[in-house]
């Protein structure tokens, strides 16, 4: 349970101002919701699930205060990632507005391309080299959904942007707390 909860506030602050959300919210523009939802929710659960996989392995094959210390410089590097920023470049944008056929499909694929190596997912496997599997997998994909139907869901609702500078830095200040955890609980 703890791995659940743990993964899934952190997969959820982290997808927070992600280019993800507003890829999430151009779908919403086109799509039914409920149809994006479940796109986003098949996509994140095969990309966590293929990063826990990768964290289990890494966990295991490495010992485990040099991981801790590992994960928590790479969760300031996800506090300064925040910092920076995403956006959709164009190709993203062109992907999210000319798939017209099955929603979900298109939903799902170009969320499942748009994770590869994005900050979620390599907070998932840094989260799964310390941290029960099935708890991870399951926190992480809820997260990120969570994350992703709140965009959705305020964007509709307000029509506008969130607002950004609160939820960047926000997110960032998370992560360093999480970060600097992590770090001490290795050096003990």
């Amino acid at each position: 349970m703890y791995a659940f909860l743990l993964s899934t506030g952190v997969i959820f602050l982290a997808e927070l101002g992600d280019k993800s959300q507003l890829m999430a919210m151009t779908f919403a523009t086109r799509f039914k919701i409920l149809h994006v939802l479940i796109g986003i929710t098949v996509a994140t659960a095969v990309v966590h699930l293929a990063s826990v996989g990768l964290g289990v392995v890494v966990g295991t094959a490495l010992p485990t205060k040099p991981i801790a210390v590992l994960a928590g410089v790479a969760f300031l590097a996800f506090a300064a990632w925040t910092l920076r920023g995403d956006s959709l470049d164009e190709e993203e944008q062109a992907k999210a507005s000319r798939t017209t056929r099955n929603a979900i499909v298109a939903v799902a694929v170009a969320f499942f391309l748009a994770e590869l190596g994005d900050k979620t997912m390599l907070a998932t496997v840094t989260l799964a080299t310390r941290e029960g599997w099935l708890g991870t997998w399951l926190g992480s994909t809820v997260g990120m959904v969570a994350a992703d139907a709140l965009a959705i869901l305020v964007g509709a609702l307000l029509g506008k942007h969130l607002p950004e500078r609160v939820i960047k830095y926000g997110a960032a200040a998370a992560f360093v707390v999480f970060g600097l955890l992590l770090i001490v609980q290795g050096l003990r």
